[in-house]
């Protein structure tokens, strides 16, 4: 192999067109193998209904490192129904994680309404989070990015989120307070 300085203009483009190939290639077939490991995960994408006799095989024997997000509803309560249309935006949008729902009677005889929405979390079939009842979800105000970083906070979804989308609670006791100092001060 000659040294660069030896080489001519020509010989110079013809071995950078070399090493700008080899790059590309390189970086091609990086990407290549990155899409193959994304579509070997990405095997969901929709809001799957399941009954009890389902809840083994697509909960406790889902996989490894298969995130499982479980809605337990029932018809005619709002709240759920909103849950439900967000959970199938997220679905969508988070293809490597599996997400169903099952009316609540169906999957757990007896369950109370009270209880309703419930939202359990498994990975790799282990109970990871859950959140029952109305009172976890801020009632039908919920927005679709709020569910997103709830989920995402648990390690569920591979949230874009940066910042927690729920509005701020407001100390107006503490704010009032606030105000009247920084008025009464001369400084």
């Amino acid at each position: 192999e000659r040294s660069l300085e030896n080489l001519s203009l020509n010989e110079l483009d013809e071995l950078e067109d070399e090493e700008d190939e080899r790059i590309l290639l390189e970086y091609r077939d990086r990407r290549i193998a990155e899409m193959k490991a994304a579509a070997t995960k990405a095997r969901y994408g929709a809001l799957d209904e399941i009954s009890a006799e389902d809840y083994v095989r697509e909960v406790n024997q889902a996989g490894d490192g298969v995130w499982v997000v479980l809605h337990l509803y029932k018809q005619g309560i709002p709240l759920c129904a909103l849950i439900n249309q967000h959970l199938s935006l997220l679905a969508t949008k988070f293809p490597a994680t599996k997400f169903i729902k099952s009316i609540s009677s169906t999957c757990i005889p007896n369950y109370p309404d009270k209880n309703l929405p419930t939202v359990f979390l498994y990975y790799q079939g282990n109970l990871k989070k859950q959140w029952v009842g109305p009172h976890q979800f801020r009632g039908l105000s919920l927005s679709v990015d709020e569910l997103e970083w709830m989920l995402g906070q648990a390690g569920a979804v591979q949230t874009q989120l940066e910042e927690d989308p729920r509005p701020k609670i407001r100390d107006v006791l503490f704010s009032k307070l606030q105000d009247d100092l920084s008025e009464d001060n001369d400084w």
